[in-house]
């Protein structure tokens, strides 16, 4: 993916996008807003959504969609396709084009996942302190 300035606001991140791309970013983040209260930030170049820390990602590239949860390792049992990898239990739903999520399963992936941060606290809080 190009190098870019990051969108001022989540708004002028989606509005950037075009096709398939937007498409599916549109989805997933009405899904995600309906699902539960979260801060919806520009963070590191992509959408971001906070509840007592990171809680998931909407991510759009040049050939896919990622949608990715801090503790996405404990949401596979909902959407077995989540892959797990990186820090903080991470795991990352690839979404090429043609390919979908149900929206019902967005936001019950959403819900879980403020439900787990809210159990938990923030996941990057235990990497900060190492």
């Amino acid at each position: 993916m190009r190098k870019s300035t990051p969108a001022a606001s989540p708004d002028a991140y989606v509005a950037a996008l075009d096709g398939w791309r937007r498409a599916r970013v549109e989805e997933l983040r009405a899904a995600v807003l309906d699902a539960a209260p979260l801060d919806e930030t520009i963070k590191w170049g992509h959408l971001v959504y906070h509840s007592n820390g990171p809680v998931l990602l909407i991510r759009a590239e040049d050939e896919r969609v990622l949608f990715g949860f801090w503790r996405g390792k404990h949401l596979r049992s909902i959407e077995p396709r989540l892959k797990p990898g990186g820090r903080y239990d991470m795991a990352t739903l690839e979404l090429a084009e043609g390919a979908t999520v149900d929206a019902g399963t967005v936001r019950r992936l959403a819900r879980e996942a403020v439900a787990l941060n809210a159990a938990h606290g923030d996941p990057t809080a235990a990497a900060r302190r190492r």
